[in-house]
């Protein structure tokens, strides 16, 4: 096996690259070496210049993800010997525009995401004498798998809807919204679906899967906005069946 492998690392400055370009180096192939560790000994011995983002190096925070040999993917859990004998390359997540070389401006998915109502939302908290809101085992199963988004975004960066139509709220979006629909705490389900009922909301996703495949954390987005397509369904079907109804 060679001792060193070549990743090819795109470069881009908006105040002085007319275009993205591609920059070569050799970094030394470790068993345990990930490609964040090589982009590290490239910031640290080669080149002080290049730019990405970073943190806790143990796939939670979520801020380094990029393309991978044209695959999204969290530069902390891919390892070098999985791509050798290389070369590697490395370029900034798809579908967002590049401040400069492995950066991207996020700004549009954070403007998104509160629009869902990220969070718990009740009309009357209980009184803080009666304790916590509990939970059965089962009512935390229903959601619990799509709590684990830690959004890296990657998910945007594969899906194709998102890439060609921006409006899109996008699937990590609509799969946090339907986790806290599923949530027995939560009183929030209708103002979430008078969001997403409009056609750059959940109904635009076409369910290609490319989410799901993407997703570091198993969330599976694609099932999840499946799943709130029937509930949305079922939803409008009662208030043409049922006027007046309350939710």
């Amino acid at each position: 096996m060679a001792e060193s492998i070549t990743l090819e690392v795109t470069r881009y400055q908006h105040d002085v690259d007319d275009e993205p370009w591609t920059q070569e180096y050799d970094i030394p192939l470790r068993e345990n070496w990930v490609v964040l560790d090589g982009l590290n000994h490239i910031k640290d011995r080669l080149d002080g210049t290049l730019s990405y983002r970073w943190s806790c190096r143990m796939g939670i925070c979520g801020s380094c993800g990029m393309m991978v040999n044209g695959e999204p993917q969290l530069t902390c859990a891919a390892f070098l010997f999985d791509y050798a004998p290389g070369p590697i390359r490395v370029e900034p997540l798809a579908n967002f525009p590049v401040v400069r070389d492995l950066i991207v401006d996020i700004g549009d998915f954070m403007e998104k995401l509160p629009r869902v109502s990220p969070w718990i939302v009740r009309e009357e908290e209980q009184p803080t004498s009666e304790g916590e809101y509990l939970q059965t085992p089962a009512e935390l199963d229903e959601y619990k798998q799509y709590s684990m988004c830690i959004n890296c975004m990657l998910c945007y960066s594969a899906c194709p809807v998102y890439g060609i139509d921006p409006d899109f709220v996008g699937p990590a979006a609509i799969a946090l919204a339907q986790r806290y629909n599923l949530d027995s705490r939560d009183e929030g389900a209708a103002e979430r679906l008078e969001t997403l009922i409009h056609p750059d909301g959940l109904w635009a996703c076409t369910y290609v899967g490319e989410c799901t495949t993407a997703c570091p954390k198993d969330v599976d987005p694609a099932g999840a906005i499946q799943r709130y397509k029937l509930s949305a369904a079922i939803e409008t079907a009662k208030s043409y069946l049922l006027p007046g109804r309350e939710s």
